[in-house]
């Protein structure tokens, strides 16, 4: 059928791999054991998520959280997963989505929290998807996040498209949700299923509803 819709990508989870996804990374540059990092989506007993998810902390209180068991702040413990910065750090499957995306004549674009307030100046040089991606809207220091309204009102002002024309990709269930109150296409992206997330992202793009 085709793509016949823009895409507008959260960042961390749906293109980034998850520092769940990067534990045996994580655990061997803090020195640690990778079963004393918490699991997130793949840990049944990680009862802090468990809280993210429901809604009753922040992506960035569940971090704070974690970083804190090592004495480190959020951009420290995302250090140990995510330097050195590259390309590596990206699912292949999203970042086709993208420039398939492009080629049939549609904006690509991210709509994320954290990009600068989780990376240091200069991390995101080395992705080299971020540069083709328009617009990118980096949320970190505007005062206002994801599920928040105004998160999303900037994400359709920078698309300049119809939201009913754009599906959103998101990994956190709230910011889902918030993106279709928003008039978005929202579409789960499950990061212990990719393959599935993707088939559902394209469906999407190419008409259907989520």
């Amino acid at each position: 059928m085709g793509i016949r819709r823009h895409l507008l990508f959260d960042f961390g989870g749906p293109v980034l791999l998850s520092p769940f996804e990067l534990r045996d990374r994580g655990a061997e540059r803090l020195g640690i054991d990778v079963d004393e990092l918490a699991g997130g989506p793949f840990d049944p007993g990680d009862e802090l998520w468990r809280a993210r998810v429901a809604g009753e902390i922040t992506e960035r209180d569940y971090w704070t959280e974690q970083a804190a068991r090592f004495g480190l702040d959020i951009a420290g413990f995302m250090a140990r997963f995510y330097e050195p910065s590259g390309d590596h750090l990206c699912r292949p499957e999203s970042v086709a989505l993208i420039d398939e995306v492009h080629a049939a004549g549609y904006r690509a674009g991210v709509l994320t929290n954290d990009l600068t307030a989780f990376h240091p100046p200069g991390w995101h040089d080395h992705i080299s998807v971020l540069a083709r991606v328009d617009p990118l809207v980096d949320l970190s220091h505007t005062g206002h996040l994801k599920p928040d309204p105004q998160a999303f009102a900037d994400g359709i002002e920078a698309m300049g498209q119809a939201p009913g024309d754009t599906v959103y990709v998101d990994d956190h269930l709230d910011n889902v949700a918030a993106g279709g109150v928003a008039g978005l296409v929202a579409v789960h992206f499950d990061v212990t299923d990719p393959a599935g997330s993707h088939a559902r992202i394209r469906d999407a793009l190419e008409g259907g509803t989520p």
